[in-house]
């Protein structure tokens, strides 16, 4: 495993994209609607790993309902995995709770899924791999 991404919550997509841009003194790799989650992503590739932007598309979207709750900023780590759905067996038998019982699709050609923060320290855990 490695850190694939992280993901920052954002109330004005464009305006962090802008932000961004300057703190990573380079462009905006990717921009990439998910509609199933309603969110607008925005990827700034730093290494081998990313920073991802994500904004709601519609106000009863996941990240505004967070950005209303807990306010822009971090949302979730990510780490890329080689077999998803084994990593998601591992992980509930050692207890944690998935948010996700199987994997879905993500922005990025990923397949995700998401471990509750509540045994994680309080960080939304995001385990992706890429899709062949």
């Amino acid at each position: 495993m490695h850190i694939d991404h992280i993901g920052i919550a954002v109330k004005n997509i464009d305006e962090a994209v802008k932000t961004y841009e300057k703190i990573l003194n380079t462009k905006c790799t990717k921009r990439e609607v998910v509609e199933s989650e309603k969110v607008d992503t925005a990827f700034f590739q730093t290494g081998e790993s990313k920073v991802e932007l994500l904004g709601g598309t519609a106000p009863d979207s996941v990240i505004n309902t967070y950005i209303e709750k807990r306010g822009e900023g971090i949302h979730h780590v990510a780490f890329e995995v080689d077999d998803i759905e084994a990593e998601l067996a591992r992980l509930k038998s050692e207890g944690f709770t998935l948010l996700n019982e199987s994997p879905k699709d993500g922005a990025d050609n990923k397949l995700v899924a998401f471990l509750h923060p509540k045994e994680n320290h309080g960080v939304l855990v995001e385990l992706c791999q890429s899709k062949k």
